[in-house]
């Protein structure tokens, strides 16, 4: 594969600014390494490469290139008729021995019960996400994650009408990056939240924001939507999310209130009361 004609994708370009700010001094290997979601030695190992090769170091060397451990498209249509007929009514296990012994298909369980599955013959069995209670640290550096959020009030205190608060906190230092007064909680405002944000104190690396349809798309698609959008099974983002998505800026979504504990406690009555 020719490395210079590679174009890197986004989570790529995003490897790049990192390590394009560790070069200037602006970030540690280990606060990039926490940033990146990697180990401090692979995070040297990637800026050596950086160093000598350029960003076309950072796309991955298999890229374009089929597994040599994939199946087959024919033998997974074998096993498929062969489950459906010849074998029907026999477990996973049963089966994947019946088709080295008698047919010379060698799989493993695993992949035998893949294809089943993929084939809409078994179905895959729901599984809960383990729920983390622990606290999460503040980030090491300023603007490394900045939390937003909203807040309906009577900050006019009955002189004008109710208001939305748009507010944005900086992870690790607490502080308030940006704030801006909306009749309502809508894209204009964050749009305008973001703006001020960036123009007094840069780009932030992520944002943490709740899970309003303004930052993603909160249904499935369908028959309502594109024919794009169905095929892929899911809505085009936001214009708030491709405005993300556009300036490289990752978009987390809190699963609760209690995530955003820091930006939350800014619309907190102690708060209110100071203001």
């Amino acid at each position: 594969m020719n490395k210079e004609s590679i174009t890197l994708n986004t989570q790529e370009q995003k490897r790049a600014m990192v390590l394009n700010r560790i070069q200037a001094g602006q970030l540690s290997v280990r606060e990039a390494a926490s940033v990146l979601g990697i180990s401090e030695r692979h995070c040297r190992r990637i800026l050596a490469g950086y160093r000598k090769e350029g960003p076309a170091i950072l796309a991955h060397g298999n890229r374009g290139r089929q597994p040599v451990s994939t199946i087959s498209e024919e033998v997974r249509k074998q096993v498929i008729v062969l489950a459906t007929t010849t074998y029907a009514g026999t477990n996973q296990q049963h089966l994947r021995d019946l088709l080295e012994e008698r047919n010379g298909i060698k799989l493993s369980r695993s992949s035998v019960h893949r294809i089943l599955v993929q084939a809409g013959l078994l179905q895959e069995p729901s599984r809960k996400k383990p729920q983390h209670r622990r606290r999460r640290e503040r980030k090491s550096q300023a603007g490394m994650l900045v939390q937003i959020e909203a807040s309906p009030h009577d900050w006019l205190e009955g002189r004008g009408p109710r208001l939305h608060l748009l507010g944005a906190i900086d992870d690790a230092t607490g502080q308030l990056v940006a704030a801006v007064f909306r009749l309502q909680e809508d894209a204009a405002g964050y749009f305008e939240l973001l703006w001020q944000l960036v123009k007094r104190h840069g780009r932030p690396l992520a944002l943490y924001h709740d899970r309003h349809g303004i930052f993603q798309q909160t249904t499935r698609a369908n028959e309502k939507d594109s024919l794009e959008e169905q095929l892929a099974g899911k809505q085009e983002p936001t214009q708030f999310g491709r405005l993300l998505a556009e300036l490289e800026i990752t978009s987390i979504a809190a699963r609760s209130p209690q995530a955003k504990g820091r930006v939350e406690r800014l619309f907190g009555p102690t708060s209110c009361a100071t203001r």
